[in-house]
């Protein structure tokens, strides 16, 4: 066996160029490879990220009823003296809000925007007070001012949403709506202030205005939508949410931001399903690279194979020293392409990306504003470096059965 290893061995390094190029079409490919996962895997994290800070916080309760018919917004099913539930959230050690969501029409007049028009929009009143302990939005603002406690005709706008309307601090606008009970309702509201998070959804969409105002405007009688939680990083949330569930009274369901974020949560799944097309594709030039290389090498060393066998050597040791050259040149192609991509990986990491230019114009799905890092997945990085050498080896299995089928005269013979 020593002596197979050392054959093996010589001949990589006698064929030179031939090494040389096989091994660097393995290592472009794990490379690129390591490069794509970091990318996809450090989007998701800070899309996941992005998500509880400033959209759905960790668990959020809603009435009975609210959540089969969430994507019309009702306000006929929302939560009545919500003070008497968020004690019970805080002794689970959890932050709470109160929130009312609600759709409307959003009319601007040619006065500040310089044409008359009006759309579809999604308000979220807040409070001024708590909402910060719960969101992340308090270092978002870039113009004008945060709402204030019992405001009743401000609204803060995303700041890409307002540059799409042309929107500037202290434009007035008017929202009609139906408050709850059915009733129509009309007010004006002025813009108080523009925010810019890391989650362009947020950028794109965000209209919040005071709590106090939308319960006098639209007639809910002090209560809410939701109850926004925030918990430690670390809590088990399923846990938290089956502990909560069981505290609260009957006419309330808990849900994880995971069950808010399920289209999303989708999306995700979709893309590893195309991360495990690109591994396939890395396969697919290993595979090629090394099956002709190895190819060649038999054609080219025909006489040579014939020698070693008419001098006795077996079949067996044959192909194993030609399976540990294969071995061998996937060994420095791994290597090689985990070093380059972890090279590329700590940049990834540490600085990024910045895609903004593309992520302001068009949605990919991912919560990421601007710039967008990478991840460390050591399990891919090893499954990358494994995967590198038995491909290589596999690979050269049938071009060198297909030479030892040839008898020795002819391989002798063979020109």
């Amino acid at each position: 066996m020593k002596f197979i290893l050392q054959l093996a061995v010589k001949n990589l390094s006698r064929y030179k160029r031939r090494t040389i190029i096989t091994s660097v079409a393995i290592a472009v490919g794990l490379m690129m490879y390591i490069i794509v996962d970091s990318i996809l895997g450090g989007a998701t994290l800070e899309s996941m990220r992005n998500l509880r800070w400033y959209e759905t916080a960790s668990l959020r309760i809603y009435a009975d009823g609210y959540w089969e018919d969430r994507a019309y917004l009702p306000l006929e099913a929302s939560i009545e003296n919500p003070e008497s539930i968020i004690p019970l959230v805080e002794e689970e050690q959890g932050m709470a809000t109160v929130r009312t969501t609600f759709a409307a029409e959003m009319i601007l007049y040619s006065d500040d925007f310089g044409e008359d028009g009006n759309m579809s929009v999604k308000v979220t009143a807040i409070d001024p007070e708590q909402d910060f302990e719960v969101y992340r939005f308090e270092d978002t603002l870039v113009k004008g001012r945060h709402l204030e406690p019992g405001e009743m005709d401000g609204v803060v706008l995303g700041s890409w949403f307002a540059e799409d309307i042309g929107a500037e601090v202290g434009y007035w606008v008017t929202f009609l709506t139906r408050g709850k009970g059915g009733f129509y309702e009309a007010f004006d509201m002025q813009i108080v202030g523009i925010v810019n998070c890391p989650n362009p959804n947020v950028n794109r969409t965000l209209i919040m205005m005071d709590i106090t105002a939308a319960d006098m405007y639209l007639g809910m009688e002090n209560s809410v939508t939701s109850i926004d939680i925030v918990l430690p990083e670390k809590t088990n949330l399923e846990q938290a949410k089956a502990t909560l569930q069981a505290k609260l009274p009957e006419g309330f369901s808990v849900f994880t931001w995971e069950d808010l974020a399920q289209d999303y949560l989708a999306l995700v799944e979709a893309k590893q399903g195309g991360t495990g097309m690109i591994l396939f594709l890395v396969f697919i030039i290993a595979a090629v690279g090394v099956s002709n290389t190895m190819l060649m090498a038999m054609y080219e060393r025909m006489r040579e194979l014939g020698m070693m066998r008419a001098l006795g050597m077996r079949d067996r040791d044959i192909l194993l020293s030609f399976l540990f050259e294969a071995g061998g040149i996937g060994l420095i192609g791994s290597v090689v392409g985990i070093a380059l991509g972890s090279l590329v990986n700590i940049y990834l990491v540490n600085t990024g990306f910045d895609f903004g230019f593309m992520f302001r114009d068009m949605d990919i799905g991912f919560r990421i504003s601007s710039v967008m890092r990478g991840a460390w997945n050591f399990t891919t990085i090893l499954k990358a470096f494994t995967a590198g050498i038995l491909l290589s080896m596999l690979v050269a299995v049938l071009p060198i059965k297909r030479a030892l089928k040839l008898d020795i005269p002819t391989c002798l013979h063979h020109q």
